[in-house]
């Protein structure tokens, strides 16, 4: 599994009732920093359309039909294709979004092609919420040992596709040469969740789902040891806190 197509095909209900939506305050800080109330927004590696969700004007682009045909149910304009090439005109908007994405993206082909659908003084958002959410230590903890353990069951498979590490990005798009000015902002949103959404969380991440499809027990991808603690700690619901960052690079 290379692309994100492939890996996330086959669960994209299951992905969209699991995966959060990012919060309203994080569209209400790009209208900040564009100084725009009501822009014009792509939002690239769309998925089934959480975060485009968030923008009145917003047109998701999307290489999966699956995940399309969700977004596209529940009222928004979605087109077919991809961060290298997105098929939309020349400067057609204020600001492009990508959630979640970004380091699935080639940036020698992407990010040319996001300068090209900006139009002067236009802004790249791209952001990411730390996974998993905070919660408490003992939940902390037992999350990071299940990674550990099914991130190293993937890569002995030959499950694990290559992609760019998240900490790279603001690297990444400073030597781009492409942005007049790149920052990194976090930004804090609380929601709250109980011991089912934590385990719907981390089953819905792509390699998670190859492994159970290819045949590996919960046992042994630590998700029954996770789902133990879980049950422990979040038997009734407890307030979650997400760190989103948001990368901007304004053209």
């Amino acid at each position: 599994m290379t692309d994100s197509v492939t890996r996330f095909s086959n669960f994209a209900d299951f992905y969209d009732h699991a995966r959060p939506s990012p919060p309203t305050e994080l569209a209400e800080f790009i209208r900040q920093w564009i100084g725009l109330e009501d822009p014009a927004v792509v939002d690239i590696g769309a998925g089934t359309g959480l975060a485009t969700a968030l923008w009145p004007r917003a047109i998701g682009v999307e290489p999966s039909d699956e995940m399309r045909a969700i977004a596209e149910a529940r009222g928004l304009t979605m087109v077919s294709g991809s961060a290298e090439a997105t098929g939309l005109p020349d400067k057609c908007a204020d600001v492009v979004t990508v959630s979640q994405a970004l380091h699935w993206f080639d940036p020698k082909l992407a990010f040319p092609e996001v300068v090209r659908l900006l139009r002067p003084g236009g802004v790249l958002a791209a952001f990411d919420h730390d996974w998993p959410p905070a919660v408490d230590a003992e939940v902390d903890a037992a999350y990071r040992e299940f990674e550990e353990t099914h991130s190293a069951i993937e890569a002995a498979r030959g499950l694990r596709p290559t992609f760019a590490a998240k900490k790279d990005h603001l690297g990444r798009l400073r030597e781009s040469g492409l942005f007049r000015h790149v920052t990194e902002v976090c930004l804090h949103h609380q929601d709250s969740g109980d011991a089912q959404r934590l385990i719907d969380v981390a089953s819905s991440q792509g390699g998670v789902i190859a492994l159970l499809n290819g045949g590996a027990s919960e046992d042994e991808i630590g998700l029954t040891k996770l789902r133990k603690v879980a049950g422990r700690r979040l038997a009734t619901p407890k307030p979650w806190h997400w760190t989103y960052r948001i990368r901007l690079a304004s053209v």
